[in-house]
């Protein structure tokens, strides 16, 4: 399963101009759901397939700078520590037909949002009780602007970074910037990412990156009689259905590799 990893998109017909060239990149912002044998089945699927990667990264590599851009939107007024729990958020966000309502903490001091954010930073408050938001619209017509989330607490161990962090980036913020980083020029995605790309543009935008990554979306496989959701092939692992992820009945790389499928099918 390869859900996590984002790599360059190239033209199976070419691929061998490619091989070795390009970087192999992990989202890794959720410390509750990262585990080290997820990324090595990963690595180990794009290696059975023919490929392999100049360098390795991962989110996770870049937390330092990320923490520095939120800094800087808090600095520049558009971003705010934000008291509400995660239920109130959710409850005053608005409906597509009704705008949201405006967080009683959206009109803190820039100075008051630098100390808040520095506590969480250091530990001083418990998940849940706070977090950091980007101060965009919560009027907009896109729920996905309506001042979302872009830091949060949490307190489990990260397999990479372990204890250093207690505030981790959401996925929505680090994207853009990772892809910055990177030196990304165009972020393919699936399509249901495609109400996040005003909120993907909005953050070059506003930390104005040049050149600006550009996000496209894609239509995912769908095929009948096959479960393709990640969510419910994870259930199946878990529940004991199947052996594990690499279990012949899966659809995955490795389920498929076990099933005497080759690599060049």
């Amino acid at each position: 399963d390869i859900g996590h990893a984002k790599s360059m998109f190239v033209n199976f017909g070419t691929a061998k101009l490619y091989r070795g060239k390009c970087n192999l990149f992990f989202d890794d912002t959720n410390p509750s759901k990262e585990k080290e044998e997820y990324v090595n089945s990963i690595k180990k699927d794009i290696q059975w397939l023919g490929y392999n990667w100049q360098k390795e990264c991962y989110a996770s590599d870049f937390f330092d700078k990320i923490y520095q851009y939120a800094i800087q939107l808090i600095q520049m007024n558009k971003a705010y520590v934000c008291n509400l729990s995660p239920e109130e958020i959710k409850n005053t966000r608005g409906t597509l037909t009704e705008k949201g309502q405006d967080s009683p903490y959206r009109t803190r001091t820039v100075d008051e949002n630098l100390q808040l954010f520095e506590e969480m930073r250091l530990g001083k408050f418990k998940e849940g009780s706070c977090c950091l938001r980007a101060k965009i619209d919560m009027a907009s017509p896109n729920l996905n602007l309506r001042d979302p989330v872009i830091y949060r607490i949490s307190y489990d161990r990260h397999y990479r970074t372990g204890n250093k962090w207690c505030i981790y980036p959401m996925y929505d913020f680090a994207h853009p910037i990772c892809d910055y980083l990177q030196n990304v020029t165009h972020s393919i995605c699936t399509l249901e990412f495609e109400d996040h790309r005003p909120l993907y543009d909005w953050v070059g935008i506003t930390l104005n990156f040049v050149a600006k990554p550009k996000q496209i979306e894609f239509a995912r496989l769908g095929m009948t009689n096959t479960v393709m959701s990640k969510r419910y092939l994870k259930k199946l692992v878990e529940d004991g259905t199947v052996h594990n992820w690499d279990d012949p009945r899966m659809p995955t790389l490795s389920g498929m590799r076990n099933r005497g499928i080759p690599p060049e099918a």
